[in-house]
């Protein structure tokens, strides 16, 4: 084929070529190892992506109690997997999922 000719994207069952499947499957690995670090309480590295950057500090101004905080991050990882499963990244902000969790139902307080 010459080299000016475009090459026909494959596009997968969901709708989106193979270098997005790629793309979107190496982001919830970074994902879920960040969420991994968290939950253990220590960062096993010291390079992020600009999305991760957004993810810590977006975090930090939530401001979780310390009783709920590893059942919270555990429910916003599920919730962000299942957000992954439907569609393209990157991952909503937990002050999103928060927020979503407070319209979506009533509090019982």
């Amino acid at each position: 084929m010459p080299a000016n000719v475009p090459v026909p994207l494959c596009r997968s069952a969901y709708g989106m070529a193979a270098e997005e499947i790629v793309e979107l499957e190496l982001m919830r690995n970074r994902f879920l190892r960040l969420m991994g670090d968290l939950k253990r309480g220590a960062m096993g590295r010291n390079t992020f992506a600009p999305w991760e950057v957004e993810l810590l500090l977006d975090l930090e101004c939530c401001q979780l109690a310390p009783k709920r905080r590893r059942q919270l991050l555990e429910q916003y990882e599920r919730a962000v997997e299942r957000q992954m499963d439907t569609g393209p990244g990157p991952p909503m902000k937990l002050s999103e999922y928060l927020q979503s969790r407070s319209t979506r139902r009533p509090s019982s307080r």
